[in-house]
């Protein structure tokens, strides 16, 4: 029988850890970081290498982005923040700090089909016209003279595109296909942007970063702030791990379809402002090593 680790994983530690009283927070040991540091970039450097990017052009944009940190997020209330005080909080030279000082952070712009396909997207799976009862992104004709078709969809997110230059772009990309009748299908493919193209990169830093912002934010607070957990099983047969990942997939996009449904019909009566908000969820397995059990530890409880 295999052994199980880690089974409900740290929800249940997270619960009883805001239940009890806070107490301060203070930054973790440098130390204490290095390892789970190091299993957070090894999928990163992974990438990295197999992309072409070098150790010292990584190291450029490490230097630039400390720099960046230190200058605005580390900055004191009322006064100028200094090259001396930039370089004391990085260990990076005064004369590089100068050199690096007012480049600004790289910023991650909202690629402009990133934006126009992901609203046009949004509401189709969300707005009751352009979805059936089950919640189900509905099949729409290219134009109707009433009722929802392709053409009212693109029009009610903008007017600046012509519907059938979206359509034409959205059949090469795959991100919809045209049934028997001639209507526009939503395909699943529209949902997970793939190929390393610009989409995906945008999500990529994107959904990263604000999953690693919520955990170290949860980290150096008095008590955590966002929902940041997750569930894991170890010591699992590769047929479980495959049918629990199908099954989690399942869940995961009823959760996000439910939540897009709701902060859209939110939203038509929402005044606006500089606010923004993110709901992610991943799921990951892999054939990790069989690790033998230690003498000393007792079986786990299962689930």
């Amino acid at each position: 029988m295999p052994r199980f680790r880690g089974i409900v994983s740290h929800a249940l530690w997270a619960t009883t850890a805001v239940m009890s009283e806070p107490s301060p927070r203070l930054p973790p040991d440098a130390g204490a970081l290095q390892a789970p540091l190091a299993r957070l970039l090894r999928p990163l450097v992974r990438l990295f290498v197999r992309s072409g990017i070098t150790f010292p052009a990584l190291t450029d944009l490490l230097r630039e982005l400390y720099v960046n940190v230190a200058e605005y997020d580390f900055a004191l209330p009322g006064k100028d923040q200094t090259d001396s005080r930039v370089s004391l909080l990085t260990g990076i030279h005064r004369k590089e700090v100068r050199r690096l000082r007012g480049a600004g952070a790289p910023v991650s712009a909202v690629p402009a089909s990133v934006s126009r396909t992901s609203r046009i997207i949004a509401r189709w799976v969300a707005a009751p016209d352009f979805t059936e009862a089950d919640g189900r992104p509905k099949a729409l004709p290219r134009a109707a003279d009433s009722g929802p078709s392709f053409e009212s969809l693109v029009a009610s997110v903008t007017r600046d595109l012509r519907p059938r230059a979206v359509l034409d772009e959205w059949l090469d990309r795959g991100l919809v296909t045209v049934d028997a009748e001639e209507r526009i299908v939503l395909a699943e493919a529209a949902f997970v942007p793939s190929g390393g193209g610009t989409q995906q990169l945008y999500y990529f830093g994107r959904n990263l970063h604000d999953h690693i912002a919520a955990a170290v934010t949860n980290i150096l607070e008095e008590k955590p702030r966002f929902l940041e957990r997750a569930v894991h099983y170890d010591g699992l047969s590769p047929e479980l791990a495959r049918r629990l990942e199908l099954r989690a997939r399942e869940i995961a996009m009823d959760a996000l379809q439910q939540a897009n449904r709701e902060a859209h019909a939110a939203c038509e009566t929402d005044p606006g402002g500089e606010a923004r908000w993110n709901f992610g969820i991943y799921v990951y397995a892999e054939d990790a090593p069989r690790r033998e059990p230690e003498a000393d530890a007792s079986p786990e409880p299962k689930a």
